[in-house]
């Protein structure tokens, strides 16, 4: 099957360089190029990945600040062992 086909300038060209580079036929070159733009197009419709997600509970700490809570933790276990130290 034939169809005339107007191709701006810089596409035309792009397609002979690919001609050129690859030693194939300028219709199959065309064809390859067609087919993958509408793969793509056709990959674009699909409906975009959502991640599911889960409740984790109330939230007990403003994690925002994290490490600073971290270091807050880590102090207070300090204290708490040599407390622990002293009534031995």
């Amino acid at each position: 099957m034939q169809t005339v086909v107007n191709l701006e300038p810089d596409v035309e060209e792009l397609l002979r360089k690919q001609v050129r580079d690859r030693n194939l036929e300028f219709d199959l070159v065309l064809n390859e190029a067609v087919r993958a733009g509408l793969s793509v197009s056709a990959r674009a419709t699909k409906r975009p990945f959502v991640q599911k997600t889960y409740p984790l509970g109330s939230e007990h700490a403003d994690l925002t600040k994290a490490l600073a809570l971290a270091d807050e933790l880590a102090d207070e276990e300090v204290v708490r062992k040599m407390k622990q130290a002293e009534t031995r």
